[in-house]
């Protein structure tokens, strides 16, 4: 049995490469997704200040801060920049208090011989709604949470962009984020009565052209509005809860 076991590890090391089968094995470096979930949970909108979360976040040991005028994001890479994550907060101007908050995984790791890939994307937010979307008269309640999803992509791009100038990781991250959120849009487009099934378990799913699969809710709790979205790997696992409203599945 050990001779059988050697082989085929010869046979897996020449297939993929020495180097590139035990990194995948091999155990990623700090900080763990239950941390990256757990500084994204920490935020609360409406009441956390700037001072608040630069606390939480503290001094980063394997990550990248970044920040703009009202903006402050941590963000890393783990198993050599085959995993991404960034937490973000986006703040009031005035009152430097928190109005939107976002969380990002993304596991590029490709296939390897008997191991199935873990591609894929795990995002969170929750945003402050304008009170120009609160008074909006919209025709039904789909067309409500479209235009939420809508706003919430817009968002999403515009913070990225604006502490993602001079970091090209980030900048990819929130363009993976976006472009998910984009094949929802256009998916609703043609049926916008499918957002009624955003509040259900398994939220809407969806095909996507990069990770295969993807999976989306919201909810829309007065003013404020809530998204998880998993693609790829993520999309396949059975947990799928409301990052900030209660526990973000590891």
């Amino acid at each position: 049995m050990k001779a059988l076991r050697a082989a085929i590890l010869v046979m897996c090391c020449l297939a993929a490469g020495c180097e590139s089968f035990f990194g995948f094995f091999a155990k990623e470096g700090p900080p763990s997704n239950k941390e990256i979930y757990s500084l994204y949970r920490q935020t609360i909108l409406k009441q956390s200040t700037s001072v608040d979360v630069l606390s939480a976040f503290g001094t980063p040991k394997y990550a990248l801060l970044s920040q703009s005028k009202s903006i402050v994001t941590l963000c890393g890479d783990k198993k050599e920049g085959k995993k991404m994550w960034f937490n973000m907060v986006s703040f009031d101007e005035t009152e430097l208090i928190a109005k939107r908050k976002y969380v990002f995984v993304s596991d590029e790791r490709p296939k390897q011989l008997f191991v199935e890939p873990l591609e894929g994307v795990d995002f969170g937010c929750q945003m402050v709604l304008s009170k120009e979307f609160l008074n909006e008269p919209y025709a039904n309640e789909n067309a409500r949470r479209v235009a939420a999803l809508k706003q919430v992509n817009a968002d999403t791009l515009k913070d990225t962009s604006e502490v993602g100038a001079d970091n090209s990781m980030l900048s990819l991250c929130g363009m993976m984020a976006g472009q998910g959120m984009g094949t929802v849009l256009t998916k609703l487009s043609g049926s916008p009565a499918l957002a009624s099934r955003f509040g259900e378990p398994n939220g809407l799913e969806f095909e996507h052209t990069s990770f295969d699969k993807g999976r989306l809710r919201m909810l829309i709790d007065n003013d404020i509005v809530t998204v998880r979205m998993q693609l790829g790997s993520f999309a396949k696992r059975g947990k799928f809860g409301f990052g900030g409203l209660g526990a973000m599945d590891d």
